[in-house]
């Protein structure tokens, strides 16, 4: 990890990042939609595009946590946290594990590490020298 201040707040909302994204993952997919057909088809439409964009942002998140040494870290750990989703998504009746959806992840998080040594990566630290800096 980066020589963060406020390195256990990170880590706090690093998990709760992390488990908001998994109970998303898990929630019914149209329970606010009284046609589920409908809803059901618009939201396919998007889904591949949600695991991306989800784990893109997941990505760039833990990259600004973390040195770039340990990006590929950052890779496998949310390659598994994918598959760890798709798994329990086939233990829940109302959800379905796809294939797809995992190589959705991969590309966000691809996308996510581009993204990260283009300059995003180290956000964290930016902004707490910032901050500091701004209340002196």
């Amino acid at each position: 990890m980066l020589p963060l201040r406020h390195s256990r707040g990170w880590q706090l909302a690093s998990l709760m990042l992390l488990l908001f994204v998994l109970v998303a993952a898990l929630m019914p997919a149209v329970w606010f939609w009284d046609d589920k057909v409908n809803g059901l088809a618009w939201f396919q439409s998007v889904d591949k595009w949600l695991h991306s964009a989800t784990f893109g942002f997941l990505t760039v998140w833990f990259a600004g946590l973390y040195r770039v040494q340990a990006y590929w870290r950052i890779a496998l750990g949310l390659l598994a946290f994918g598959l760890l989703i798709e798994l329990c998504q086939r233990m829940v009746t109302y959800r379905s594990a796809d294939w797809l959806d995992v190589g959705a992840d991969v590309v966000g998080i691809i996308v996510g590490l581009v993204i990260a040594l283009a300059g995003l990566g180290g956000w964290a630290l930016r902004l707490e020298t910032r901050l500091a800096n701004a209340r002196t």
